[in-house]
């Protein structure tokens, strides 16, 4: 029950204590539940900074320069004579050799002049060796008694950066034909001679045996300059062609002029 000398509102629920003399009330207190107000939470906004990505940019390749187009080779004529001065060995032809040394590819043409050419003459093996200021290159040829053939190339260049290039094959089979003639072929050719060396030739006529007079004896071509065969089936297509048209002109012929008779 509230005393009427404590002016204290009534508290739902709550119990109200007051100290106080018979005459005098002294002192009043309410047991109010303390509300504990919520703690005050500090809310920290951490930006987490996104991670940061090292990009390497990685510069593409450079591209790569096309070779400059050589122009034709200049034909050169070599020979191999025996100790009488008599030629054993006849070769002409204008060459161009292409070479891949490590990653970068080049080419060179053999020029004529200033060159130095050595070589032999064998029963079954000839050899040609053309060297000038920037390669030494050897033919060797071996014949089976019936036909002659380039067996074995080998390559030296001395290349602008310093380092030799040397590269060689000894199982071809190029430049056939009969012992006794010579092999001719005056368009360009080219020779894969290993996966790294390319042989260009132009105005190519070579007779490493029996060589007679000091000239090259009946040449066999090559398939690009015998055209002996392609005449043939050009005059052999246009005369068929025309008794194909005549046979055509003659049926017509008959069928315009043929009369029918009449049933009287």
């Amino acid at each position: 029950t509230l005393h009427p000398g404590c002016n204290i509102p009534p508290v739902s629920t709550d119990y109200l204590f007051c100290v106080f003399s018979p005459s005098t009330v002294t002192s009043c207190s309410a047991d109010v539940p303390t509300t504990s107000a919520p703690p005050t939470t500090h809310a920290t906004s951490t930006t987490t900074a996104a991670p940061v990505t090292n990009t390497t940019s990685t510069a593409l390749p450079p591209t790569t320069t096309p070779t400059p187009t050589l122009p034709t080779p200049t034909t050169g004529k070599y020979s191999i004579k025996t100790d009488n001065s008599t030629a054993c060995l006849l070769a002409n032809f204008g060459l161009r050799v292409g070479f891949k040394q490590g990653e970068k590819y080049q080419e060179m043409n053999l020029e004529p002049n200033g060159t130095k050419v050595t070589g032999s003459c064998g029963v079954n093996i000839s050899e040609l060796q053309v060297a000038s200021n920037t390669m030494t290159i050897m033919f060797t040829f071996t014949n089976d008694t019936s036909k002659f053939r380039l067996h074995a190339l080998n390559f030296t260049a001395k290349t602008s950066s310093g380092v030799e290039f040397s590269e060689a094959n000894t199982n071809l089979s190029l430049w056939e034909a009969a012992l006794g003639s010579s092999y001719m072929c005056n368009k360009e050719q080219n020779y894969t001679i290993t996966n790294l060396l390319t042989l260009y030739t132009f105005n190519l006529q070579v007779q490493p045996f029996e060589v007679k007079k000091d000239v090259f004896s009946t040449a066999h071509e090559c398939s690009l300059d015998d055209t002996s065969i392609l005449i043939p089936i050009i005059v052999g297509a246009a005369l068929a062609g025309l008794i194909l048209i005549v046979v055509i002109a003659y049926v017509i012929g008959r069928r315009k002029t043929y009369v029918g008779y009449q049933t009287l």
